[in-house]
């Protein structure tokens, strides 16, 4: 590896060596004419007299020996503990009778990545993907939400009186939040539904597919878990009727559809559960807003600290 003002390149070294060993130039007029000290001269020379061409290379710094290395069985059993139990480097380091950052140079050494890049049910690492253009793969989703009753819920009115003001109402049942979120510029459409049938998620993607439409994002394949509704013909025949290509997840792997599990998560966060609500209208009136936040001001973590709308053509510049 060769900083920008290194006087000796590869090619350097090689021109060096060679005027002294096979032209015979003295030391200090081949250090003089490279522009290098005497004994960097002779470090050259002397390597390419004893190894040619492939002596002139750079070194590990790494010592030869190193006696007070941990053991390999240690190592070993660092490991076998990892990829067995998933458990970061203070915990392996409790098991084995060693300190925390040995532990941690230990999995440095053997590439194991940190457990947040790895999947926990499998312990592989987390292959990361994201679409080259908007429009290309549109992730879709719902999240189940309980509805607050009128007066609040038990963030409101503590665990006994919540639950007694829902009782009295005969409880207040679910929300369905559709979302569908593009795979490359997360830019996201959600709707507050009253089920999630078969009819309720068709027309839901041809009200998401002209939203995204009218933002210059054409839709063309979209995404969706294994749930009833997105099995039957009416998902498949609405997708034709769109020309949108529908994809499904294997089954039991919801990771596959991890963007918008990770949005739903981010709405409970900064919507749902962000401050207490006196009832479901309160808390509906306040999700317009916050997702035109998300969309066109919040920065995204998942794309560099970007705004999603920023990623679709023009779009950050219409919007007032």
């Amino acid at each position: 590896m060769f900083h920008r003002n290194a006087p000796l390149t590869a090619t350097g070294r090689l021109r060096l060596a060679r005027c002294v060993v096979e032209d015979g130039w003295p030391l200090r007029r081949a250090a003089e004419r490279f522009q290098v000290s005497h004994t960097t001269a002779a470090r050259w020379a002397g390597r390419y007299r004893r190894h040619g061409a492939a002596g002139l290379h750079d070194r590990s710094s790494r010592p030869h020996h190193q006696p007070r290395r941990t053991p390999a069985a240690i190592e070993q059993q660092v490991v076998r503990l990892r990829r067995e139990h998933r458990i970061g480097p203070v915990r392996l380091a409790a098991r084995c009778g060693i300190a925390a950052s040995t532990a941690h140079r230990i999995l440095h050494r053997h590439h194991l990545p940190v457990l947040a890049a790895t999947d926990r049910a499998t312990g592989e690492p987390i292959r990361r993907y994201e679409r080259a253009r908007p429009g290309e793969l549109v992730h879709i989703d719902i999240k189940k939400l309980g509805r607050i009753p009128d007066g609040g819920g038990h963030k409101v009115l503590g665990r006994a009186a919540g639950r007694a003001n829902q009782d009295r109402r005969n409880g207040t049942g679910y929300a369905y939040l559709h979302t569908a979120l593009d795979d490359h510029s997360r830019l996201a459409y959600t709707e507050d539904l009253p089920d999630e049938k078969a009819a309720t998620c068709a027309g839901f993607l041809r009200r998401a597919a002209a939203w995204f439409a009218a933002r210059g994002v054409t839709v063309e394949r979209v995404l969706t878990d294994n749930a009833w509704a997105y099995t039957k013909n009416t998902w498949r025949d609405t997708c034709r009727e769109l020309g949108i290509s529908p994809r499904w997840t294997r089954p039991w792997r919801p990771q596959t559809n991890g963007k918008v599990e990770r949005f739903h998560r981010t709405l409970l966060d900064e919507w749902a559960y962000h401050r207490p609500y006196t009832s479901q209208a309160e808390r509906q009136a306040a999700f317009p807003d916050w997702l035109d936040w998300y969309n066109y001001h919040r920065p995204h973590t998942g794309i560099s600290g970007h705004t999603p709308a920023s990623r679709v053509t023009n779009l950050s510049e219409q919007h007032n």
